[in-house]
């Protein structure tokens, strides 16, 4: 907790001074963010730091291996359900992104089904991503394949089921929110997006 405190003394010290303004704005008219981030809640992954965002730009989710639940209301708890609803239908962001990342331990889970003593949510929660499980291990891929086209697969899973929540598809359809999948490499800072073809490829 020390280099969290001392990290923040270092931002009240040089960062507040610097963006002082941005945030007065921020308060004043209160946030408008352009596209919602769907990302791991892996440490190693900030999707402010890989899209060089300042604070107001993105509406960042984040959980164990960037996952979304098919569209299911119910008397549950759906916290990122309900921050898609809050993203889509109040804030009215233009772009979704569901960001996945390479080196994804929920995504390791999905496929050696190994959990360690995460047992009680993580494994239920990795169950969303079955689809990705099956097409990721066919043909007898090798593991570091298989997981790399698990990390890729997880993402179309998540953009499949955002297709789901009804006012969510109602504005893809009239053309007001477009969805986007990318992937993250931690080993060597490259980002790849998805494109139509249904094909991962790096940024140039």
């Amino acid at each position: 907790m020390e280099r969290l405190i001392a990290g923040y003394r270092r931002f009240r010290a040089e960062g507040w001074p610097r963006r002082r303004e941005l945030f007065e704005q921020l308060a004043e008219k209160g946030q408008h963010p352009r596209a919602l981030v769907i990302a791991c809640a892996d440490s190693r992954v900030d999707p402010a730091m890989i899209f060089d965002a300042d604070p107001g730009e993105l509406f960042v989710i984040r959980n164990v291996a960037n996952l979304v639940p098919p569209y299911a209301p119910d008397g549950a708890y759906h916290g990122t359900s309900a921050a898609v609803e809050f993203a889509v239908r109040v804030l009215e962001v233009r772009d979704v992104i569901v960001l996945g990342h390479a080196m994804c331990g929920g995504v390791r889970a999905l496929l050696t089904g190994e959990v360690g003593a995460a047992t009680d949510f993580v494994a239920p929660w990795m169950a969303i991503a079955a689809p990705a499980r099956a097409r990721a291990v066919r043909d007898g891929a090798e593991a570091e394949a298989a997981q790399d086209a698990g990390e890729h697969e997880v993402v179309k899973v998540s953009l499949e089921n955002l297709r789901t929540y009804p006012w969510l598809a109602e504005r893809v359809a009239a053309g007001r929110l477009a969805l986007h999948g990318a992937r993250f490499d931690i080993r060597d800072g490259r980002l790849e997006m998805l494109g139509a073809d249904g094909a991962f490829r790096a940024v140039a």
